[in-house]
């Protein structure tokens, strides 16, 4: 069992965290941050160093492994260098010690170890994987020498799916950067004023662009260019179901995938791991069924969040949580992609969240009516024809970077229990190696 091979179990600090936030400090990770294999540092929050030491018993370094408890519950990873410090909640902590590799426990909490996690889960509103339970994991342990060789072929894998996760990053900020210079910033109008430097863009793309200003509600917008709400460019906005509605003991093993806000990291949704409910139970809650060019947002919890479905999703149709609102756009007049980039973007995220509470869980006050009176700048359909040409094949990279992470990921999943079953050997590595 787990306890007779790991140094130390424990758990995270338990209480309440609201008041002890900070703007910066020591980062503390809560179960949102945590995805198997991996800590998402895009939305940590931050503890005095004083309350730190305060609850010293939940401290983190860098090769701890950690446990998802609810939420998510048995995501597992290894904490990283890039976190010498750290704290945390609602996960449970493992310190391995010489018998037991973390990267092999973490690869194995994911895998072989889900269905003991699924059978351990407590709880009637909120399930939740307790230290006990993980206390009590049983499993098939090679020595140590061949943990770390088994860790070290599923990691090779994992460099690949990281390499992509980062390539996709560069390619979608590549967007962000277009959107802004063209319509925050508008620079080619910019450039194309009197005594201005000529634009860097080719002169096609360039001869699309106004070479003047004309006011509007929104202050100066390029001329011929229009102001507009999200209710008159969009063809349908609406909110997931109640929260009632959708429940842990409806989910099946296949059926209507359902959005949360793990899916809205990137600019397009990510067609990862899901929970389903069955068709039937989807039909009745058709109001919330989402297709491949809406945009979702997020509503409460980590609000702010925003992506769109491509035309090549996984699945034709979807349906989101009760934390996530969409809007279906008006294609005559802007694009998915456009609208993403918007609500990504500085101006867009104020104005997003302009409505916000942050007693008890955060969130966007009356999302489906604030989203529908924001106003944004809509360019002429030519410049917006030209900007989707320059991001639709960097969009499809993005997209095909993320279908060979989840072929490798899916290889890598399959590979451990055939390496521990001895089906597959991979020479050991010396016990003394680090």
């Amino acid at each position: 069992m787990l306890e007779e091979v790991a140094d130390e179990l424990t758990v995270g600090y338990v209480g309440p965290m609201a008041s002890e936030y900070v703007p910066s400090g020591i980062p503390f990770l809560r179960s949102q941050n945590v995805e198997p294999l991996r800590v998402m540092q895009d939305d940590i929050k931050f503890i005095t160093p004083d309350f730190h030491k305060r609850i010293s018993k939940s401290a983190l370094s860098p090769g701890d492994v950690v446990i998802v408890r609810t939420g998510k519950p048995g995501a597992c990873t290894v904490m990283p260098d890039s976190l010498p410090v750290a704290n945390c909640s609602d996960l449970v902590i493992v310190r391995c010690g010489k018998k037991l590799d973390a990267r092999f426990l973490a690869y194995y909490v994911n895998t072989v170890a889900a269905h003991h996690v699924s059978a351990h889960l407590v709880g009637a509103v909120q399930q939740h994987f307790n230290v006990g339970s993980a206390r009590k994991l049983k499993m098939l342990l090679p020595e140590i020498g061949e943990q770390r060789a088994i860790a070290s072929v599923l990691g090779s894998l994992d460099d690949k799916i990281e390499l992509n996760r980062r390539m996709n990053e560069t390619l979608e900020a590549l967007a962000q950067s277009l959107f802004k210079s063209w319509f925050v910033d508008f620079d080619p109008v910019r450039s194309k004023m009197p005594g201005k430097s000529p634009s860097s863009l080719e002169p096609a793309t360039a001869s699309l662009f106004p070479d003047q200003f004309q006011d509007s509600e929104l202050g100066e917008i390029p001329k011929g260019w229009t102001v507009k709400s999200i209710e008159e460019v969009s063809s349908r906005v609406a909110i997931g179901p109640f929260g009632s509605s959708i429940k842990v003991e409806t989910f099946v093993s296949e059926g209507m995938p359902i959005i949360s806000g793990q899916h809205l990291h990137g600019l397009m949704l990510e067609d990862s791991t899901f929970n389903f409910i069955t068709q039937a139970h989807a039909e009745q809650l058709k109001n919330s069924i989402v297709q491949r060019g809406d945009v979702v947002f997020t509503h409460a919890g980590n609000i702010g969040q925003v992506a769109f479905i491509p035309e090549h999703s996984r699945y034709e149709r979807y349906i989101i949580s009760q934390r996530q609102f969409f809007m279906r756009c008006d294609l005559s007049q802007v694009t998915p992609s456009f609208i993403t980039l918007y609500f990504k973007s500085h101006e867009g995220q104020h104005r997003l969240l302009a409505n916000t509470s942050s007693s008890g869980v955060p969130s966007i006050a009356r999302p489906v009516t604030n989203l529908r009176s924001i106003q944004l700048t809509i360019p002429s359909k030519p410049v917006l024809d030209a900007f989707q040409d320059f991001v639709r094949p960097l969009l499809i990279r993005v997209r095909h970077n993320d279908e060979e992470s989840r072929r490798l990921a899916a290889l890598r999943d399959a590979l451990l229990p055939k390496l521990l079953s001895g089906e597959l050997r991979v020479p050991a590595k010396s016990t003394d190696a680090s």
